[in-house]
């Protein structure tokens, strides 16, 4: 059904949603990147930095850097 509605099957919807969360949070507060792993749910930092590089092909830390904000 997900499918149909979204050309998404249901884990490529829910990594897409985490990815748009994870890039609002990542632009707009001074959380550490495993503060923002742990609050989407993530039980290691390490496997959202590695769904991060993967559908973004930059890591948190290199798409934090790319906003010019003094947080």
């Amino acid at each position: 059904m997900t499918r149909t509605l979204t050309g998404q099957n249901t884990q490529q919807l829910i990594h897409e949603k985490l990815i748009i969360k994870a890039k609002e949070r990542l632009s707009t507060t001074n959380l550490s990147v495993s503060e923002i792993a742990y609050e989407l749910g993530f039980e290691h930092s390490q496997s959202f930095n590695k769904l991060f590089k993967d559908k973004t092909n930059t890591t948190p830390l290199e798409f934090r850097a790319s906003f010019n904000y003094r947080l």
